[in-house]
């Protein structure tokens, strides 16, 4: 009998045996890949304890894979450092939350040729250690101390990171833009912001259930309460007594007026008015820290929206205590409040409303529209929600995961981070009604403490949900927009 030679993917014949056909290419790769699942599952692609490379972080953000200058690893390191410390500070003035200033940091030393990079970011510091091999090593510390309202300011610093990491801006270069960035003029006046403030609390008035006096009545209490912390800011007033003061003026005002029957709904009036004093963008940016692993940043930035949430307490209880001292009547806490206008005009006050709250935060022209229309479609999935029986608690959770998915994708598009969009677009969802009854039964109702112990901690839990909403629908949205961020640097590349 001659030998036969063997061939790949033919079996061997011994004598008195079936003869077996040879595998197909399927049946060949299909062998592999199962050898390799194999593999994996009892070997493992690297050993447990390997630590994580500071590249890794990038991953799921609009930054991963930075491209490397071609001029190799920056000799100058510590103009570079001064520059991402720079561009950091200014990301976190501008209300940044820390793991997009962390991926920032890592993406903008990756792209300048800078290796061996450690971050650490606090809630008032960023600091970053650079020890290269055999040099020595070069540990630079910068402290936060001002925070300011400009989310166009960190648009822009978005779109430099974009396209520092895209490869077509160099290190001199992103030093003027940064620098232009940061002195350039906020993109409103401030009589427009003035008059956003007004705005807004007139026409949320009207989606609440208030008529046309109510919301004429908080137009001109919000002027009148923006002018005041603006007055007191100039005298170097706490933020603390700003925002109480502004929310004593707001309840006193609307608790006189309904006294003389110039309004029936004061409490609307007064949710209308401290709406836009809630610290929604630090509240969302400490859960998403939280989340995210930065326990010291989210521990700072719940103290800081702590205390602004009883700045806001206490001026609502100071008018509630001067209003009964003065022997005003009581009012019916449990009244509800049916629509005032038809479902078309309520969607066309939301759009309003949002677009207000973007000129308050100092957003871009560009970006209104598309904000006005995240928050339209969060509003829409609350009255669905409602209408299903979710409850007055998920319903808004469910709405702000709609409205952070959809503002991941907007901003992305528009070139701008999630935070810019998500925060005007969310501000409606928040439960001022609720804060306002549980103060007035705490401070008013002795006998109802714990009714409004109960409606206090209610309010917090929808808070809490809402920020928590946005924060997961960014995440849910990562997958769906990578395409986004690559598309959005090969434009930067052609550029």
């Amino acid at each position: 009998m001659t030998d036969r030679p063997e061939y790949p993917g033919r079996r061997p014949q011994t004598d008195g045996l079936p003869k077996t056909e040879p595998l197909t290419p399927s049946q060949l790769r299909q062998n592999a890949a199962a050898k390799r699942m194999l593999r994996r599952l009892v070997q493992g692609e690297s050993p447990p304890t390997a630590p994580l490379s500071i590249v890794d972080r990038l991953t799921g953000s609009p930054y991963a894979n930075p491209m490397i200058q071609v001029g190799g690893v920056d000799t100058s390191a510590r103009k570079t450092l001064d520059f991402v410390l720079h561009l950091a500070e200014t990301m976190f003035r501008y209300g940044a939350g820390a793991l997009e200033v962390e991926t920032s940091i890592i993406a903008v030393t990756a792209a300048l040729g800078l290796k061996n990079i450690e971050v650490d970011i606090t809630n008032q510091s960023v600091g970053i250690n650079y020890a290269p091999k055999d040099q020595t090593p070069i540990a630079l510390l910068r402290v936060v101390r001002s925070w300011t309202n400009n989310y166009a300011g960190l648009a822009k610093v978005h779109q430099l990171v974009t396209d520092i990491v895209a490869g077509g801006v160099g290190r001199d270069e992103a030093i003027r833009r940064l620098d232009e960035a940061i002195t350039s003029p906020k993109p409103f006046p401030r009589w427009l912001v003035t008059v956003a403030f007004g705005t807004f609390a007139a026409v949320f008035v009207g989606v609440l259930g208030g008529g046309p006096v109510s919301s004429a009545i908080a137009f001109v209490a919000n002027i009148g309460i923006s002018l005041l912390a603006r007055q007191l800011g100039r005298w170097r007033v706490p933020d603390f007594f700003i925002t109480a003061s502004c929310s004593f003026v707001v309840t006193q005002l609307a608790l006189v007026l309904w006294q003389f029957g110039l309004t029936t709904s004061p409490a609307i009036v007064v949710v209308g008015g401290i709406l836009l004093l809630l610290p929604t963008g630090r509240l969302v940016s400490s859960v998403q820290d939280a989340i995210n692993g930065f326990p010291v940043t989210a521990a700072g930035r719940f103290l800081s929206t702590l205390l602004t949430f009883g700045a806001i307490v206490a001026g609502i209880a100071v008018a509630f205590v001067v209003g009964e001292l003065t022997g005003m009547q009581r009012i019916d806490v449990t009244e509800t409040f049916p629509p005032a206008y038809d479902l078309w005009v309520l969607v066309l006050f939301v759009a309003v409303a949002v677009m207000a709250i973007g000129i308050t935060e100092q957003t871009t022209w560009k970006l209104l529209l598309p904000t006005a229309g995240v928050g339209v479609a969060g509003y829409f999935v609350l009255l669905a929600a409602n209408q299903l029986g979710v409850g007055d608690r998920f319903s808004p959770a469910l709405a702000a995961v709609v409205i952070g998915l959809l503002a991941r994708v907007v901003a992305l598009r528009m070139g701008a981070p999630q935070l810019v969009v998500a925060v005007p677009a969310a501000l409606i969802l928040l439960p001022g009604l609720t804060i306002f009854r549980s103060m007035y039964v705490l401070t008013i109702e002795e006998a109802e403490i714990l009714l409004g112990a109960g409606g206090m901690l209610n309010a917090g839990a929808i808070v809490l949900g809402t920020a928590g909403g946005i924060v997961l629908g960014d995440t849910l949205a990562r997958p769906l927009t990578r395409s986004l961020a690559s598309n959005e640097r090969r434009r930067a590349r052609r550029r």
